[in-house]
């Protein structure tokens, strides 16, 4: 993985002006962006979590101490090199601040080179600290979110992106996606990102709850309340406290049941079926459906106080058929967990294989590639992948069907090649020049399939 290189800038802060120009102009020329400030005060907003500094501070200063300010920053962020700047008398104090973290400090009056000397290695060691910090993110993306949403197309990147800016939020969510695109892999990943990670993931199927049962499995019951109640029983609404409430297929839920739903959304509180006791409940409410739930409001299928009490934010989940170029990498993946869960080798696709599966109209989308790789495995397929397929995708041009194929198998061999452009022209059995053409008419960026290191 290539590690962004973050460019080291000097938060310097020092009350004397002609040590402050000094040494501000001694660091210029040593090619440091400078910030000079001459208190601590205004220097304050400069700090942000992470940020890309070194910290050059006078310990003697107006206002706030710089030993002050430097313990106050240690306690932010502890990798933030802090270097100060002392008097002669001061130095006993400048050893206790670096036992107590400080990087290092300097004795006034010092030469320029002495500054730039230190300051160049704090800014160093800074570097390789956001550096690691960025990789062991990127390791953690990788391992969470990329390896549960995968693909490489655009419109999954999206949705990787979508799913990354909300999940730190508390806000409540709305996927929109077809049968088996995974929506409620999305709505695990917002919960295993945000903050209600510790809590419950409570999945309810609104579609498969008995109409004369719903009201009892979202908000529980007191004992006694119904026929057949002999116990108090928790919903599911209450069991998600401090987690996440994932209301699937939430647009055949019947209207009498939206009323309460509104309103647990609306005040937190819910009331158990036979109870007069209010019960607060903190819980984020992720909700799914298969169709568009405002037009589904103004068709009066669906209330339209509760979507515009849901719709704060929405994920839209792309149909396979829409990302064809992430089929190759979804039905490996699919493939090898098959073969691990069945104790068999993992076939690999040949090219005639590879093109039924880029040809096929997918109407059960990811859940039925998810089949077919375990049908494969097991050895169901028989000898023709179409055939077992059903035969090629419907609705599409016979140019666009073959522009889709060959950009596909373009982005399979540079993926696996990791962005060679020559050995995958070798590999497809074309000249190198035809391949560069071909990349540009696509819209097929190499470089971005490039060995991560």
């Amino acid at each position: 993985m290539n590690a962004p290189t973050h460019p080291i800038r000097v938060l310097l802060v020092e009350d004397d002006e002609d040590v402050r120009l000094g040494a501000a102009q001694a660091l210029d020329l040593a090619g440091f962006e400078v910030q000079a400030f001459g208190a601590v005060e205004p220097a304050r907003a400069a700090i942000t979590e992470g940020v890309p500094a070194v910290v050059v501070c006078d310990v003697q200063l107006p206002g706030q101490s710089g030993l002050g300010w430097q313990a106050e920053l240690r306690r932010a962020d502890p990798q933030l090199p802090v270097i100060l700047v002392t008097g002669h008398g001061d130095i006993a104090m400048a050893v206790q601040a670096m036992r107590d973290g400080a990087y290092d400090f300097i004795e006034k009056p010092y030469a320029s080179d002495r500054l730039v000397a230190v300051v160049r290695r704090a800014a160093e060691q800074r570097r390789l600290a956001l550096e690691v910090e960025s990789l062991r993110r990127e390791l953690d993306d990788w391992s969470g979110i990329k390896a549960t949403l995968i693909g490489r197309s655009a419109a999954m990147e999206r949705v990787r992106q979508a799913v990354r800016t909300l999940a730190a939020t508390p806000a409540d969510v709305v996927i929109y996606g077809e049968t088996g695109t995974g929506k409620d892999l999305v709505a695990r990943c917002l919960h295993e990102r945000s903050s209600r990670r510790g809590g419950h993931f409570v999945p309810v199927n609104c579609g498969g709850l008995p109409e004369n049962l719903v009201d009892s499995e979202l908000f529980g019951h007191e004992a006694g309340a119904f026929t057949g109640a002999v116990k108090r029983r928790i919903g599911k609404f209450e069991h998600a406290h401090g987690g996440t409430l994932f209301l699937d297929e939430i647009e055949s839920m019947p209207m009498a049941v939206q009323v309460k739903l509104l309103r647990a959304l609306q005040e937190r509180t819910i009331e158990r079926v036979g109870s007069n006791q209010q019960v607060s409940v903190d819980c984020r409410v992720i909700a799914a459906s298969k169709v568009d739930l405002r037009e589904a409001s103004e068709q009066g299928r669906f209330r339209a106080d509760l979507y515009y009490r849901l719709g704060v934010a929405f994920i839209e989940l792309p149909p396979l058929r829409e990302r064809r170029e992430d089929i190759p990498l979804l039905f490996e993946h699919f493939t090898l967990q098959a073969a691990k869960r069945y104790c068999q080798p993992a076939p690999v696709p040949d090219t005639q294989a590879l093109s039924a599966l880029l040809g096929h109209a997918w109407p059960g989308n990811v859940r039925e590639l998810r089949n077919v790789a375990d049908r494969y495995v097991l050895g169901l397929l028989g000898d023709s992948f179409s055939d077992a397929l059903g035969g090629g995708q419907r609705g599409v041009s016979l140019p666009e069907h073959m522009e889709q194929i060959e950009r596909t198998l373009l982005i399979e061999a540079l993926r696996r090649l990791h962005g060679d452009v020559p050995q995958a022209a070798k590999e497809l059995g074309i000249a190198k020049a035809t391949l560069y053409d071909k990349l540009k008419r696509l819209g097929i960026d190499a470089a971005g399939y490039r060995r991560e290191e």
